[in-house]
């Protein structure tokens, strides 16, 4: 599942063809297109450069000298470069042709999709209801923010609104390397916490984004949540798991007490 340092190595992708014109835009399949169509969508990217992208959270924002492409990647999806003429995958669902290769946009489940903005302001306008960057937040903008949210800590780290790019995978292992138990509720968290639990953050974030992804490793809480006998990679007890708020979150009852 896409989160922000999967976005982020997406939009490294992209930003190695900025200043590429746009050849033509090929759609495979339209079940990703989100209010436009095929035609629209090729008539206003058709000869055009990609500029300078950029990303808020797990979305990927391209502009193109006018019209803006938004990209959100859902759990299944992803942005490559291909030589011209490579055989396609069955699941490259839009195709942009650029000079001496392509783009291509593939997601088996099409959850979410390929959006059009007229322009800047209006892609502004189209994410305005995303929290800040989790790459961005200082830890006085995460207290502030955790101060005032009910529920779970897990909760509040995995809504968007709230914090932009953490998921499932990210806001565990966060909470397991700053020893703190997922379940409690996001604004009992004292200084010291919040502390150890922006640095995990950044920590965590960092080394992610190096790797392209959260990295499934032998010392990190990721390295063992698929497996259901698996234990926790710092003390050797026996992960918890549970699903709070629709998602499985998974635990060391040892290293994170309640």
């Amino acid at each position: 599942m896409p989160e922000l340092p999967d976005v982020e190595g997406f939009r490294r992708v992209l930003a190695e063809h900025a200043g590429d014109r746009i050849r033509s835009v090929e759609v495979r399949d339209a079940g990703v297109l989100r209010g436009v169509d095929a035609r629209r969508l090729e008539r206003a990217l058709r000869g055009h450069r990609f500029e300078e992208p950029r990303r808020q959270g797990k979305w990927l924002i391209a502009p193109a000298e006018g019209p803006v492409l938004i990209l959100h990647f859902g759990m299944t999806g992803s942005l490559s470069w291909h030589p011209a003429g490579e055989p396609e995958h069955r699941y490259d669902r839009v195709v942009w042709r650029l000079d001496g290769g392509e783009l291509r946009f593939r997601d088996m489940r099409k959850l979410q999709g390929v959006r059009l903005a007229r322009d800047e302001r209006d892609a502004e306008r189209r994410l305005a209801d995303l929290g800040p960057d989790a790459l961005d937040l200082s830890r006085d903008d995460l207290a502030g923010l955790l101060a005032k949210r009910r529920g779970r800590l897990k909760s509040a780290l995995t809504d968007q609104s709230v914090i932009a790019g953490l998921g499932n995978l990210l806001a565990d292992e966060i909470c397991w390397r700053a020893r703190i138990d997922p379940l409690r509720q996001a604004r009992d968290l004292d200084e010291d916490e919040i502390k150890a639990l922006h640095r995990a953050m950044r920590d965590v974030l960092r080394a992610s984004i190096k790797a392209e992804r959260v990295p499934p490793r032998r010392t990190w809480l990721t390295g063992a949540r698929d497996d259901p006998e698996g234990t926790c990679p710092r003390c050797g007890t026996r992960l918890s798991r549970r699903r709070a708020s629709g998602r499985m979150t998974v635990w060391c009852r040892h290293c994170q007490p309640a």
